[in-house]
């Protein structure tokens, strides 16, 4: 027990001070898509051309870019010749309506919180369902990891239940499948009123890769009131993190 104790006074506190101060980043780390301002050449095409979601396109007010879709891939600032596509490294991308993560040249993803009675009543105490509905496991990853020793996500009042009778709200994860089309429905029909829905991931959003396949039934988002949108493929923990605080009301760097 001694030497116990002793290595846990080495190790030292280990839960980050977000969102107090925002923690360092890797470099490689790729954030919030940037898109310059300016003319496209004619009939260019290259960066929509390369994109696996097609997540990019131009119409008449020009290249827009839907973070719903969007993996993160990168791939389209890599093929864009006139460099109009960048991504920073900032982690705030989650959007509290889907037309939010439509990004076009001077624009970002906001978070309006949850009105007055939600608010209230979540702020202190967030009770959550996740579902898996044909996911990968990445974004269940990152979302379990918002419970270890790290990101310590208790200590904002929010936890994940096994009951949806015992929740606020539910969390999905995967494009939706047919399979598992039923079940999403029954277990939010299960949390009682008031409740949220949250999306996590392009497949919880727009179906991500997947979108296109028979199987799957394009997220959440056509079959849930969404509450929250936090794209990604998966989404970085900080993100998910971000979007829930910015959710219920508490400020954020």
């Amino acid at each position: 027990m001694l030497n116990i104790l002793l290595e846990r006074l080495r190790q030292g506190h280990r839960t980050i001070a977000f969102p107090a101060s925002l923690p360092p980043l890797p470099p490689r780390y790729r954030g919030l898509p940037i898109l310059s301002a300016g003319p496209c050449a004619p009939g260019c095409g290259s960066c929509a051309g390369v994109c696996p979601s097609r997540a990019l396109g131009a119409d008449a007010d020009g290249l827009y870019l839907d973070l719903g879709r969007c993996i993160l891939c990168g791939a389209c600032a890599g093929a864009c010749p006139g460099g109009r596509v960048s991504f920073s490294g900032d982690h705030r991308l989650a959007s509290s309506t889907r037309e939010g993560l439509i990004l076009r040249p001077g624009t970002r993803p906001t978070v309006t919180p949850l009105e007055p009675a939600r608010q209230k009543l979540f702020a202190r105490s967030l009770r959550l369902r996740q579902i898996s509905a044909g996911g990968c496991n990445a974004c269940e990853a990152d979302i379990n990891v918002l419970t270890t020793i790290v990101f310590d996500l208790g200590r904002f009042g929010i936890d994940f239940v096994a009951s949806p009778r015992h929740a606020d709200g539910v969390v999905v994860t995967g494009p939706v499948t047919r399979n598992m089309l039923s079940a999403v429905g029954d277990t939010f029909d299960a949390v009682p009123d008031p409740r949220v829905a949250i999306a996590v991931g392009a497949c919880a959003i727009s179906g991500g890769l997947f979108a296109d396949s028979p199987e799957t039934t394009g997220g959440a988002t056509p079959h849930l009131p969404v509450d929250l949108f936090v794209p990604g493929c998966p989404p970085h923990p900080l993100t998910i993190l971000d979007g829930l605080l910015r959710l219920i009301g508490l400020k954020t760097p």
